[in-house]
């Protein structure tokens, strides 16, 4: 019988295997998805907490439960207002965070 050795991999290890390294299209697409199911996942989760369903938090920002529906699923093809209006709906407070990849912009 063969001597077959198990490698253990850390996540990133992992992700750096099969999804290619920090910057390369494969990995940032990845990164990218991955930050828009979390952002739907963290709607969903607070709509919960405030015991509201889809149809009532869709009738608080003026759009359809199908529509609440699709931002929890998936952000993808959502607006930035529509998602600052979920939030506002729901009570909590966004912060942005922009790094630029290639310098620094300064607002003068």
């Amino acid at each position: 019988m063969e001597d077959t050795k198990l490698r253990i991999y850390t996540l990133e290890e992992a992700k750096d295997k099969y999804l290619g390294k920090p910057g390369e299209m494969e990995r940032d697409d990845y990164e990218y998805e991955l930050r828009l199911d979390m952002l739907g996942e963290m709607i969903r989760q607070t709509r919960k907490e405030r015991k509201l369903t889809q149809s009532q938090l869709g009738e608080l920002i003026g759009v359809q439960k199908s529509q609440i529906s699709r931002i929890e699923r998936n952000a993808k093809n959502v607006t930035l207002a529509n998602i600052l209006r979920v939030f506002r709906a729901l009570h909590a407070k966004v912060n942005f965070n922009v790094e630029l990849l290639d310098g620094e912009y300064k607002i003068s």
